[in-house]
């Protein structure tokens, strides 16, 4: 038995997740309307989604040079990517 867990505890947040959907409906240009809307493609709703969630959880990157220990003169490029599972 599957159960559905796509309800917002906090009644106040729901018309602050319709504004930020809406928002992120412009960020990729869907032309979403308050309401139904059944006239978009899987694409179109997997954008507004992908979108919603990139901005909840942002990745951070770090980027430098580290110079080799070892190796007199040697240095690596070092690249850090953090990202935050839910």
């Amino acid at each position: 038995m599957s159960s559905n867990n796509n309800r917002i505890n906090v009644p106040q947040a729901k018309q602050a997740m319709e504004q930020f959907k809406m928002q992120a409906a412009s960020e990729v240009g869907v032309n979403l309307q308050n309401g139904y809307n059944g006239n978009l493609t899987s694409r179109e709703a997997g954008s507004i989604g992908g979108q919603m969630v990139k901005k909840m959880c942002p990745v951070q990157t770090a980027s430098f040079v580290r110079t080799d220990r070892n190796a007199v003169g040697h240095a690596a490029q070092v690249c850090y990517i953090a990202d935050i599972a839910l």
